[in-house]
C-alpha cells in the first residue's frame, strides 16, 4: 500500500514564473485600490465572517500511506480558524459568494515547504469541489476584470472565450458564485487543489457535523448561525484526504477537474472540533492581521500544481501589501 497516491507529476512551463509575476503585480495594484475604499485588507477573502478556536484530533490507526506530516501520529492540536467571504469587496453576507474556511494548525515540527522549519500547518478550503479554471491564467483574468466591475467582467469573458464560449462560461460562473450556502456548520469545504502527503498527492475535504439541519431566517448572519449550532457542544467535523490515482482521472495540473470519489475514495484522517465564534477582540484582531497560506506548510504537505504555484506568489505579495509579511 506504500504506492497509494504516487505516480503524479508536475509540469512547469518555461514562462510560468514571468506569467505569475506579471499577474501578481496587477493583483497587488487592485488590492491597493480596494484598500483605498475599504481599508487595508487581503486581495481576496477580504471580509472575515468569524474567528474561531478549535482542536484538531488526528485519528489512530491510519493507513501507512496517510501517516505523514500532520497525520504522522495520533494527537490533538490547537487550531485557529478564519471564516470568510471570498470577494475582494467588503460586501453584504447575504450576497452570493465563495465562502472560505482557513485553518492554522499548531503543534507540528518539521521541514517547511518554504525552507527552514515550521511549527504550524495551514489549510485553505472553500465551499466548492473544483477550481473554476484549469490553470491560473483565466482566474487572474477574471479577478482583475471583477476589480473593475460587472461590465469589465462581461467584456473580459467574451473577449477571452468568444460569443458561444462566453455564454457558456457566464452560466458556469453564475452557477459557481450563486451556489446556495446554508452555513459554516452545515456545508462541506474542500481544498479543490492538491497537496502532498509524503510521496502521495491528495486533496482535502472537511465534512460538517452529522445531524445538523440548516436554520431558517439566518439572513447572512453566518457567525450567529455557527454560534447557535455550537451552543450546546463543540461542533465535530471530519477531515478527509483523497488520494491521487492517475493523471487521466485525478490530474495534478488541471485544477478544474473534480477527482471522482468513485475512483478515489476519501479517507478520514482527523476530527476538527469548533467552538462558537470568538467575541474576544484581541483574538479577532490577531486572526485578521495573521496569515493563512497553503504554502505555510510542512514540506510533507507541499502544495502541488500550477494554481498552487501561482498562489505562492500571490499570497506572499498580498501579505506584503497589507504588512503581514
Amino acid at each position: 500500500m506504500g504506492s497509494v497516491g504516487t505516480g503524479w507529476k508536475e509540469v512547469i512551463a518555461a514562462d510560468e514564473a514571468k506569467r505569475h509575476a506579471d499577474a501578481v503585480r496587477a493583483m497587488t495594484e487592485m488590492q491597493r485600490r480596494k484598500d483605498q475604499r475599504f481599508g487595508a485588507g487581503r486581495a481576496l477573502h477580504r471580509k472575515a465572517v468569524a474567528a474561531v478556536h478549535g482542536r484538531l484530533r488526528v485519528l489512530e490507526g491510519l493507513p501507512d500511506y496517510a501517516r505523514h506530516g500532520l497525520f504522522a501520529s495520533p494527537g490533538e492540536h490547537e487550531v485557529w480558524v478564519r471564516l470568510s467571504n471570498g470577494a475582494m469587496d467588503r460586501q453584504s453576507n447575504r450576497r452570493p459568494d465563495i465562502r472560505g474556511f482557513a485553518m492554522r494548525v499548531f503543534g507540528v515540527d518539521g521541514d517547511s515547504a518554504l525552507g527552514g522549519r515550521t511549527d504550524h500547518q495551514d489549510l485553505s478550503l472553500i465551499n466548492q469541489t473544483a477550481f473554476a479554471f484549469p490553470d491560473s491564467r483565466h482566474f487572474f483574468g477574471l479577478v482583475l476584470a471583477a476589480g473593475h466591475g460587472p461590465t469589465a467582467v462581461l467584456a473580459w469573458v467574451f473577449r477571452t472565450f468568444g460569443l458561444v464560449g462566453g455564454v457558456k462560461q457566464l452560466k458556469k460562473l453564475a452557477t459557481t458564485a450563486g451556489k446556495p450556502f446554508t452555513g459554516f456548520a452545515t456545508e462541506a469545504f474542500a481544498s479543490t487543489l492538491p497537496l502532498s502527503c509524503g510521496s502521495a498527492a491528495v486533496k482535502v475535504r472537511l465534512l460538517p457535523p452529522t445531524g445538523l439541519k440548516p436554520r431558517a431566517d439566518v439572513n447572512g448572519d453566518w457567525a450567529g448561525d455557527l454560534a447557535a449550532h455550537a451552543a450546546a457542544a463543540p461542533l465535530k467535523y471530519r477531515l478527509q484526504l483523497q488520494f491521487f490515482v492517475d493523471e487521466a482521472r485525478t490530474p495534478v495540473e488541471d485544477a478544474s477537474v473534480e477527482w471522482p470519489e468513485s475512483v478515489a475514495p476519501f479517507v478520514d484522517v482527523a476530527e476538527l472540533l469548533l467552538a462558537a465564534p470568538s467575541a474576544e477582540a484581541g483574538f479577532i484582531a490577531q486572526i485578521e492581521a495573521g496569515v493563512f497560506d497553503p504554502w505555510q506548510s510542512l514540506a510533507a504537505h507541499r502544495p502541488l500544481g500550477e494554481v498552487m504555484r501561482a498562489r505562492k506568489v500571490a499570497y506572499f505579495s498580498s501579505q506584503q501589501a497589507r504588512g503581514a509579511a
